[in-house]
């Protein structure tokens, strides 16, 4: 009898084992299906792309061009929302921690790169909790000088700053910014410490650059070229390795003597950790196409702001980049012990 009443447990457990295990490979088959259903399915409403400043500057105009194509792309609208704030730092902790279901993406400048030795307590990892979707675009920079400056080109620069050091002065954006970036990696190469002027903003540095009030900035072309062309400002050299079409006299600082001197404020794309592969693809396809369509690129053109290269434009060419930009700024901005 004990027998007989072993051998059927023992069957009502194997049916029930072989039961939920059908049950669970049912389920599993139909999550992997529902999963990749939604991505063949992707985009099936709005993107959204967070910029980390205020409308109306470089970085957000960079994004407001390329929305639509993109949009146009994917057939779905790309809406721009701006989260400024701490350096961009607020949006970056906002799409680190935002779904990973590719509808929000981030376009931030290098400033993704030099957060890590500006901040002590960084609330997200640049390089472990974002997926990079490529490369975008890069704006130049160039040295200049107020009009009445004594030197003429960068070699009497040179001579005048190693004479006179720290009363020549250099303006700047404010801590971290750009502008103060480019002066620090100029005096280190230069081996001089200059009296360094920090500003709320770009705007209000250009402005006292072109009063007199004082004597260097490094800011970018997409403001400063109307004032090199009108003899407004001196420019004393790019930041780039070739010179640029839309100011073909002004020597690079790199042909001047400051080898491999390069200092561009690049953009790159990115989504929350965790997006699915084909999801990626089909972001990177679309900004590839976006930065290929002809307006697009008339209008950065114009803008004096320069496409990368169709090898910067790939996932690991944004993840090189950084890496590289981290390392590279990291050194420079600590020794500088810039205040956050």
């Amino acid at each position: 009898m004990d027998l007989h009443k072993n051998k059927m447990e023992t069957k009502m457990k194997f049916k029930k084992f072989v039961s939920s295990g059908i049950v669970a490979a049912l389920t599993a088959g139909a999550f992997l299906s529902t999963s990749a259903l939604a991505q063949k399915a992707w985009p099936n409403k709005s993107i959204t792309l967070v910029v980390p400043f205020a409308a109306g500057g470089p970085t957000d105009s960079v994004a407001r061009l390329i929305a639509v194509p993109m949009g146009q792309a994917l057939g779905q609208t790309v809406v721009v929302e701006n989260v400024n704030g701490a350096g961009g730092t607020i949006a970056s902790t906002k799409v680190a921690r935002a779904a990973p279901d590719g509808y929000t993406i981030y376009l931030h400048h290098m400033g993704m790169a030099t957060a890590n030795a500006l901040y002590d307590k960084l609330p997200y990892d640049p390089m472990q909790d974002f997926e990079y979707i490529g490369q975008v675009a890069d704006v130049p920079m160039v040295l200049l000088g107020k009009k009445d400056l004594p030197p003429n080109n960068f070699k009497e620069l040179e001579a005048y700053i190693r004479a006179n050091g720290s009363k020549v002065t250099m303006a700047n954006a404010g801590p971290g910014a750009v502008s103060q970036l480019c002066g620090l990696l100029f005096q280190s190469r230069m081996g001089v410490k200059l009296t360094n002027i920090p500003y709320k903003g770009t705007g209000p540095a250009l402005t006292d650059l072109l009063g007199g009030q004082v004597d260097l900035l490094c800011d970018q072309t997409t403001q400063t070229i109307p004032y090199i062309k009108d003899g407004r400002v001196k420019a004393y050299g790019t930041t780039t390795l070739k010179r640029l079409p839309a100011i073909p006299n002004v020597p690079t600082l790199d042909e001047q003597g400051l080898k491999g001197f390069e200092v561009k404020v690049w953009h790159g794309m990115y989504t929350p950790k965790g997006v699915p592969k084909p999801i990626l693809d089909k972001l990177n396809a679309a900004l590839k196409k976006a930065l290929n369509t002809p307006d697009v690129k008339k209008r950065l053109e114009d803008a004096n702001i320069d496409i990368v290269s169709p090898d910067k434009m790939t996932p690991n060419g944004l993840k090189n980049h950084l890496d590289a930009e981290i390392n590279k700024w990291g050194p420079i901005i600590r020794k500088a012990n810039i205040p956050d």
